[in-house]
């Protein structure tokens, strides 16, 4: 029996109560999985504006406004179709393993909130509207790049992680590309070169090594619950915990010189503030998972997993701010 169904054989004798069943448009919005949705836009509008810092600041720029306007506008709304609907498709492969764990167990599809070939319906053209418009507005390499973030997440991600904890590694890629699409957005006239340029590298970079203590810290929080939903993530495997904690402290380290990266490709845009930004923001996280690394506690993994999203967001204001100062000075 479903979710739905038990709730609405719940309803009381009386005839009171009403079972609340979430509208169509609420569920499908579920399905993209909003948060992730939001940062992938996010990161790519990041890439979009240091790449196009970087044009100033070299006097390489020839955009009007109306253009910028476009671009920025066709940027947002086709990275955030093709992100939701590449979360749906994910949604829609997985939704026997969520049924099982449960913290997805309330998802649209394991409830039977929506039926499963509209949901892949609805995943599709979602995809395809978002890879049209980044093509017809940011052009040929943002597109491509796109797709490959859905191709790589659905089709190589989504399947491997059932496999080998190694697919951690191989679900960072897509997570680290939009700031690429945002990059070759604004440097379309150069082709696939540009995504080639030490500034993009080092964007992609960060985003990577960033992912991976941050979703270790979330399996082993939910280590119990992807081994009932069937997934071969190291705190499954490791259930003493010791490699997982080396693991998120080796990519701790990594992630020193992956937060000074942008500095080093970008020195006319980025300088000291962000150079700071990175070092303290690297340091406070450093020192919950040398807890963490000492204790191995679900407790201290919990605090390393709020604490990685901070960083992040943190960062990316600073380099972006950072990147405007240089500019206009």
């Amino acid at each position: 029996m479903t979710r739905v169904a038990n709730i609405q054989s719940q309803i009381t004798a009386d005839g009171d109560a009403t079972p609340t069943r979430p509208s169509a448009l609420s569920s499908y919005i579920q399905t993209t999985k909003p948060g992730i949705t939001k940062l992938v836009t996010i990161t790519a509008m990041v890439g979009l504006g240091m790449a196009l810092a970087q044009q100033w600041a070299t006097n390489n720029h020839s955009w009007s406004l109306g253009a910028f306007i476009l671009l920025a506008l066709g940027l947002i709304v086709g990275t955030a179709l093709s992100a939701s609907g590449a979360n749906a498709l994910n949604q829609w492969v997985e939704r026997e393993r969520d049924a099982r764990m449960h913290r997805t167990a309330s998802r649209p599809l394991p409830t039977g909130a929506l039926p499963p070939h509209r949901v892949l319906l609805a995943s599709l053209l979602m995809s395809l509207a978002g890879l049209a418009l980044l093509w017809a507005t940011c052009g040929l390499v943002a597109m491509t790049v796109s797709a490959a973030c859905i191709l790589i997440y659905v089709l190589v991600y989504t399947p491997l992680k059932t496999t080998t904890w190694t697919a951690t590694f191989v679900g960072a890629i897509p997570g680290a590309l939009p700031p690429l699409i945002g990059w070759a957005a604004a440097y379309r006239e150069t082709g696939f070169q540009s995504i080639l340029d030490p500034g993009a590298a080092s964007l992609f970079l960060l985003m990577f090594v960033w992912q991976l203590p941050h979703f270790f810290a979330i399996a082993w929080m939910y280590k119990d619950d992807y081994a009932r939903g069937g997934f071969a993530i190291l705190p499954v495997i490791d259930r003493t915990g010791v490699r997982t904690s080396v693991v998120i402290a080796i990519c701790t380290i990594l992630l020193i010189p992956a937060t000074i990266a942008p500095v080093v490709a970008m020195p006319q845009i980025l300088g000291v503030a962000s150079i700071f930004a990175a070092a303290i923001t690297g340091l406070a996280f450093a020192v919950l998972v040398g807890r963490l690394l000492r204790t191995r506690t679900r407790e201290h993994a919990r605090a390393v997993f709020f604490a990685s999203i901070i960083p992040l967001p943190i960062l990316l204001v600073v380099m972006v701010l950072d990147a405007f100062v240089h500019t206009i000075l």
